[in-house]
């Protein structure tokens, strides 16, 4: 059976961030299986385009910040719905966008929530608080529980969130692309510095802040060490007066996948250290290239790591100082090649094949 796919996602991180990667790899999977995919998302105006990849269309929406965009106006991306009639939707926002999982429902298509985030983690940490934050969570998983006929998570840690609901839970983890991150990439140069890097959005709902404060604890302690951090956000210039006097070099924005990949390559260690994190490319990233990776002790990203190809701590500077410390006792080429062979188990033609069983089994809703 020849599907039809229709993938409906609000980015809320920058384009080549964890999500759109996501989403992306696993609509190239779903078109070089045989099917179709239509790929509906916010756009400055409405628009429709044919690619190799399936269709992406472009929903107008409001611009609610410098780089983002949202579809506030969940009626638009029913339009699209009604337009292409798929045979299963593929929703990754629980906010503006679920109101298609009552459309799918009410025309007998599949409905898929793939739960990109942790509600419960995520909230508190923006709102710098917990309080009220399980109560009003729970209920929004509930109903979502209810008008989805599934839900995918990539991690335990991310299970739990809808432990107890009732809901027909699929667990996929993601994959990561091994041709672009691989260990030709790049090593790390013998100068007697531990390298440390940090690739991603500098905001704080991915608490780059720890891995400078970890960092600030290993100068203090004298160990020698250099962290690289690659990105930009809202709170570089607060990290920049966190970080003082330390050895801590903010490069910005990196273009393109394979400057990333070298940049993680040249590093001894990478951090991925956000214990609210769902799952994690970037640790896959990083063992791709051969990079060990220190996480907290929690969280999604610290289910990809074992002893193996990294180390683990508490998420605070302490924690994640005695962790680098750690694996900078053992750094090794053999660890490198561990490193690269952990990031293998994870392929995004896994995570393809896995969520096509899904959708092939909420397609005879029609």
């Amino acid at each position: 059976m020849t599907l039809r796919i229709a993938q409906l996602a609000n980015f809320v991180g920058p384009v080549s961030g964890g999500m759109r990667v996501a989403i992306d790899q696993l609509g190239k999977g779903y078109v070089a299986a045989g099917h179709e995919r239509i790929l509906v998302i916010p756009g400055e105006r409405d628009s429709t385009t044919e690619t190799e990849n399936g269709i992406v269309v472009q929903v107008r929406a409001p611009r609610v910040s410098r780089d983002y965009r949202m579809i506030a106006a969940p009626w638009r991306a029913l339009k699209v719905l009604e337009r292409f009639n798929p045979t299963t939707i593929e929703v990754s926002d629980k906010w503006t966008l679920s109101p298609a999982a009552r459309w799918a429902r009410h025309h007998g298509v599949g409905s898929v929530l793939f739960s990109h985030e942790r509600l419960d983690d995520m909230l508190a940490g923006w709102l710098r608080a917990q309080f009220g934050v399980e109560t009003a969570v729970g209920a929004l998983n509930r109903r979502l529980v209810k008008e989805f006929d599934a839900v995918v998570v990539t991690s335990d840690y991310a299970r739990e969130e809808f432990a107890d609901l009732g809901a027909n839970l699929w667990k996929v983890p993601l994959g990561v692309d091994l041709e672009t991150f691989h260990t030709g990439a790049g090593e790390p140069r013998d100068d007697g510095l531990v390298k440390l890097c940090y690739v991603g959005r500098m905001s704080h709902e991915k608490n780059p802040e720890l891995g400078v404060a970890a960092a600030v604890e290993l100068h203090r302690r004298g160990v020698p060490i250099q962290l690289n951090m690659y990105g930009v956000g809202p709170d570089l210039e607060k990290m920049r007066h966190q970080a003082g006097n330390t050895p801590v070099v903010f490069h910005g924005f990196v273009e393109g996948r394979d400057e990333v990949a070298q940049r993680f390559a040249a590093s001894d260690v990478s951090l991925s250290v956000c214990p609210s994190e769902t799952f994690g490319l970037a640790v896959l990233e990083a063992l791709a290239c051969g990079t060990p990776v220190v996480t907290s002790n929690r969280g999604g990203a610290h289910e990809l790591v074992d002893a193996s190809c990294g180390e683990y701590g508490p998420p605070d500077a302490v924690g994640i100082a005695d962790a680098v410390e750690r694996l900078a006792a053992r750094l090794s080429p053999d660890l490198r090649r561990a490193a690269r062979l952990r990031a293998e188990q994870y392929t995004w033609q896994a995570s393809v094949t896995q969520m096509l069983a899904l959708h092939e089994s909420l397609g005879g809703h029609r």
